[in-house]
């Protein structure tokens, strides 16, 4: 990490003041015991499990969660790409805030222009949500970028943006520098566009060719880390792991917090006791 990063992570951490409002599910910012703990996923009947991790909230790419959330569990839905537009009208009524268009860049996912995707902002500004940004896979703050274009683009024509969503994945597997690199990006991000942050997608894994995934103990000790510092960041609204579970067939990686029988994995119990839980 540079010096320049350092110390603007740095500095924002010990100087911010919190000048946004947040919606009525949101903890108070800057309280050390704020549930900010999310989930990700889109497996069925997994309502004991989210009791167990302490989540409050779950998203699962979908406009409607398909089945039931336990009580306390706040479903956000989703507008996952172009080919979901069409859905807009499933939100209406699912609740107060409305995440769009995940990892916009790559084909494989979003797959949506810049052009596009303010094209069809004010179609998300007719629900009256509050709305998060597009979460690009990566790159969030840097100028010329995806979502920099974007943000430039809704404040020229006056849209609103109620907060920033991004992706983080980090490649070093050290606890101690993954929770550096990680705090400085979301200060670098949150520098940049003064707007609250999300952080709906987490986790160890480094996707260089032939580059050995991160071990339990790793993600472990990760969390054990990260988990407090992002319940501190005043700036930082919500976060969530990836994955909590996934509607795959194939076996469950290392990093997920759910196994194929539904109970918690270690890796889901460390996320359940990682951070302050629900009072």
């Amino acid at each position: 990490m540079s010096c320049v990063c350092a110390f603007l992570s740095a500095l924002l951490l010990s100087s911010l003041t919190v000048g946004f409002a947040t919606d009525t599910h949101s903890a108070a910012m800057g309280d050390p015991t704020s549930i900010k703990k999310g989930a990700a996923g889109q497996a069925k009947d997994m309502g004991k499990a989210l009791q167990a991790s302490g989540v409050s909230w779950l998203y699962n790419w979908l406009p409607e969660p398909g089945w039931t959330l336990p009580e306390g569990v706040e479903f956000v839905p989703m507008i996952w790409g172009k080919k979901n537009l069409p859905d807009i009208d499933k939100v209406i009524g699912r609740g107060k805030v409305l995440l769009a268009f995940n990892e916009p860049e790559r084909e494989k996912q979003g797959n949506i222009t810049v052009e596009e995707a303010l094209e069809a902002w004010p179609k998300l500004e007719a629900t009256k949500m509050r709305l998060g940004s597009p979460a690009p896979a990566a790159g969030g703050a840097r100028p010329g970028g995806w979502l920099d274009r974007f943000m430039t683009g809704a404040k020229e024509r006056g849209y609103r943006v109620d907060f920033v969503c991004v992706h983080w994945y980090g490649g070093n597997y050290d606890p101690d520098a993954a929770t550096r690199h990680l705090h400085a990006y979301l200060a670098e991000v949150h520098a940049r566009y003064q707007k609250p942050i999300w952080l709906t997608e987490f986790a160890l894994n480094n996707y260089n060719e032939g580059a050995a995934p991160a071990t339990v103990a790793e993600q472990q000790a990760f969390m054990v880390k990260a988990l407090p510092m992002l319940d501190a960041l005043p700036f930082v609204e919500r976060y969530s792991w990836f994955v909590f579970s996934s509607n795959r067939k194939d076996k469950p990686q290392n990093w997920y917090l759910l196994t194929s029988e539904g109970s918690l994995t270690e890796v889901g119990k460390t996320y359940s006791t990682a951070s302050p839980a629900k009072p």
